[in-house]
């Protein structure tokens, strides 16, 4: 009996693997301490709640989204859906500092790098996104 069951992902070389996990852990950690700043109320937090416009009661519950997607995004079985949700939480960060004349380029940069480093760790992300075309079959 013949089955039309997908075949495995190819596995990303060792190099890419590792390369994948370090740029991951870049954005991941920075989600984390971002996140872990909101739980608390220095004065520094309430200074930039209210350089971007924010109100500071909106601090805890940022801070739970922001730990929610960096957890989602360093487990590799919900990577995918973290990277989705972190893509959205930038662009929330992007449009913020947009909207009062800030660079935004550390924000932008880091999706990139997020996204970079779930692409080199994650087979099927490459399978959904493949940079170069597969080699014809020699017949």
């Amino acid at each position: 009996m013949v089955t039309d069951s997908p075949s495995p992902s190819p596995r990303p070389s060792r190099a890419a693997f590792w390369i994948g996990w370090a740029l991951s852990a870049l954005p991941g950690g920075m989600l984390l301490f971002s996140a872990s700043m909101k739980f608390g109320n220095s004065p520094q937090l309430v200074e930039g709640m209210d350089h971007l416009g924010w109100p500071q009661h909106l601090a805890v519950p940022l801070g739970v989204l922001e730990l929610s997607c960096a957890l989602l995004y360093l487990i590799p079985r919900t990577a995918v859906l973290g990277a989705i949700l972190i893509a959205g939480y930038l662009g929330g960060a992007i449009a913020t500092h947009v909207r009062i004349g800030e660079p935004f380029f550390i924000q932008a940069g880091l999706g990139v790098v997020m996204w970079l480093g779930l692409y080199l760790r994650d087979p099927r992300l490459r399978e959904l996104v493949p940079l170069r075309m597969p080699r014809a079959s020699a017949n």
